[in-house]
C-alpha cells in the first residue's frame, strides 16, 4: 500500500520513517507536542533535543525578534495536516543538507493514523514545496552532494525483491528495455507529462485530448478524468463476475512515443467471484487538469527516473527477479487514417524464468 524508508533529522540525528511522495512538496513530520491520535502513534520530532534547529516562519525566512511563529495546512487527497515551520539537519543515508520543514501539531486521523510511516518526503517538483529551502533535493543537489541531480525509483512487488529510490543516480540493474525521456508538461507542480493517446492491445482509441498525468509515488491506485474513465470501462468489458478476466486486453498510455501498458491485474480489482475496474475517477478543472494519476500499479511496471534540472522525467521497463519483461513498444505520431503498426524498439531481456503474476494491493 506503501513504500517507505528511513531518514534522520537534527543533531543529534532523530530516525523517522516516511514515505517518499512524488505527489507532494515538503518534508512533514509529527512535532512532539501534537496531540492528534495519527501522531501519537507515530515517532515525533523534539525540538529541544536538536542543537542545530533554527525557528523559521512558512515562506523560509529566518523569524525576527518578536516575531511569532506562523502555521500551514497542507491537504492531501484525504485529510489534512498543519504545523509550524522550522530548519534543521536533514540526511538521507550520508548525505545531508540543512533544509526547511514543517512540523506537524494537528494531523487528521484519516488517513494518517492508518499508516506506519511517521512522515511523508516530498519529492515534487520546487514548485510545490512551500517555499525552495523546503525541497530536499533541490538543497543536496545545490550542495554537490549528489552525483547527478536526479533521482529514480524501482518498487518491487514482492517481500523477496527490494524497493529501492535512489538520489543522485540512475541503476541500470532496475532496467530491463533502454530508459527515454519525456518533457515535464504543466504548472501544477507535479511531475506531469503528456499522454499522447490510449491503446486497448497497442491500437489507438483517440479518446485522450490534451491529457496529462502526474507520476505520483505517493498514490497507491490509478486515477483519470470521469468522462475518460466510463469510456474505457466500455472498452475494455471487464465482467463483474470475472469470467472473461484471463482475455482482457493490455490497456496502455502512449508518452513520449512509447506504449505503457498494464496487465489485467493491473487495472481490474480481482476477489475471485467479483471483478471491477480500478481505475478512480479524478476531475481536476483547468488549468491543473484534465489530469490522470498513475500511482503504485503503473511504478512497478516501469522504472521512473526524475530530473528537475532539464525538466523532463524518464521511464524504463522495470525489471523483476523472476519474470518476463515488457516489451517496450514505440509508435509513429497519431494519424486516424493510418493504419496503427507498434514497433519494438527494445527488449533487452534474456533470462526466460517463470513468470509470477502478483495482483498489486490497495
Amino acid at each position: 500500500m506503501a513504500y517507505y524508508g528511513d531518514i534522520s533529522v537534527g543533531t543529534p540525528p532523530q530516525v523517522f520513517t516516511v514515505v517518499y511522495d512524488t505527489g507532494s512538496g515538503n518534508l512533514i513530520m509529527p512535532r512532539s507536542d501534537c496531540h492528534s491520535e495519527a501522531c501519537l502513534m507515530h515517532e515525533s520530532f523534539t525540538e529541544d533535543a536538536s542543537s542545530t534547529l533554527q525557528t523559521v516562519n512558512c515562506w523560509g525566512k529566518p523569524l525576527k525578534e518578536g516575531q511569532k511563529r506562523d502555521k500551514v495546512t497542507i491537504t492531501f487527497g484525504t485529510g489534512h495536516i498543519s504545523g509550524i515551520c522550522v530548519k534543521d539537519r536533514i540526511c538521507i543515508g550520508s548525505a545531508c543538507t540543512i533544509g526547511d520543514f514543517i512540523s506537524a501539531t494537528e494531523e487528521s486521523s484519516q488517513p494518517f493514523s492508518s499508516f506506519q510511516f511517521d512522515g511523508v518526503f516530498g519529492l515534487a517538483l520546487t514548485g510545490m514545496a512551500q517555499a525552495p529551502e523546503f525541497s530536499v533535493v533541490r538543497g543536496l543537489a545545490g550542495q554537490g552532494l549528489l552525483k547527478r541531480p536526479v533521482f529514480s525509483v524501482f518498487l518491487s512487488e514482492v517481500d523477496g525483491e527490494n524497493s529501492e529510490i535512489t538520489f543522485g543516480d540512475v541503476k541500470d540493474d532496475h532496467m530491463a528495455s533502454d530508459l527515454f525521456w519525456v518533457p515535464i508538461t504543466g504548472v501544477s507542480g507535479y511531475w506531469e507529462v503528456q499522454i499522447e493517446d490510449i491503446t486497448v492491445d497497442g491500437k489507438r482509441q483517440l479518446i485522450c485530448k490534451d491529457c496529462r498525468v502526474a507520476v505520483d509515488t505517493g498514490t497507491s491506485q490509478l486515477a483519470g478524468p470521469s468522462e475518460i474513465i466510463d469510456e474505457l470501462k466500455a472498452v475494455l468489458n471487464v465482467h463483474s463476475d470475472c469470467s472473461n478476466f484471463l482475455s482482457l486486453p493490455r490497456l496502455g498510455f502512449i508518452i513520449g512515443g512509447h506504449i505503457l501498458s498494464l496487465g489485467p491485474a493491473d487495472y481490474v480489482s480481482n476477489y475471485g467471484s467479483y471483478c471491477d475496474v480500478s481505475l478512480m475517477e479524478l476531475n481536476v478543472p483547468p488549468p491543473k487538469g484534465p489530469l490522470f494519476v498513475f500511482g503504485i500499479p503503473f511504478l512497478q511496471r516501469y522504472y521512473s527516473v526524475y530530473d528537475e534540472p532539464n525538466g523532463r522525467v524518464g521511464f524504463a521497463v522495470a525489471k523483476h527477479q523472476g519474470q518476463i519483461p515488457e516489451v517496450l513498444m514505440q509508435v509513429h505520431a497519431a494519424n486516424p487514417d493510418a493504419p496503427q503498426n507498434p514497433k519494438v524498439s527494445s527488449f533487452l531481456s534474456r533470462d526466460r524464468g517463470s513468470v509470477k503474476k502478483v495482483a498489486p494491493e490497495r
